[in-house]
């Protein structure tokens, strides 16, 4: 896996034959094909954005989550993001 590629700042994009995978680029584990969502088989976290801690997020509404994303093979942070209750995983592609 030399031949690796910024994703993200977490995830590297390596070649393989037909496509990309990625892979997180603290340990190298597998997160799939660069055409797929990779949150998909990452760890998360999910919970109300309330219990995020401090006094800023108190009165915000139960319904709004925080969601932590996290290498299955390492543990290493990934992404996060915030959605509503039921919402998708939010999904970002990188061309070129």
């Amino acid at each position: 896996m030399s031949d690796r590629r910024p994703y993200s700042a977490t995830i590297d994009r390596v070649a393989v034959p037909g496509g990309e995978d990625l892979v997180c680029r603290s340990c190298g584990h597998g997160l799939g094909s660069a055409d797929a969502v990779w949150k998909e088989v990452a760890r998360l976290d999910e919970r109300p954005l309330c219990e995020a801690g401090g006094s800023v997020f108190e009165a915000t509404d139960p319904k709004l989550l925080l969601r932590r994303f996290y290498c299955p093979g390492c543990g290493a942070a990934l992404d996060t993001e915030t959605a509503l209750e039921g919402e998708p995983f939010l999904v970002d592609r990188v061309r070129g």
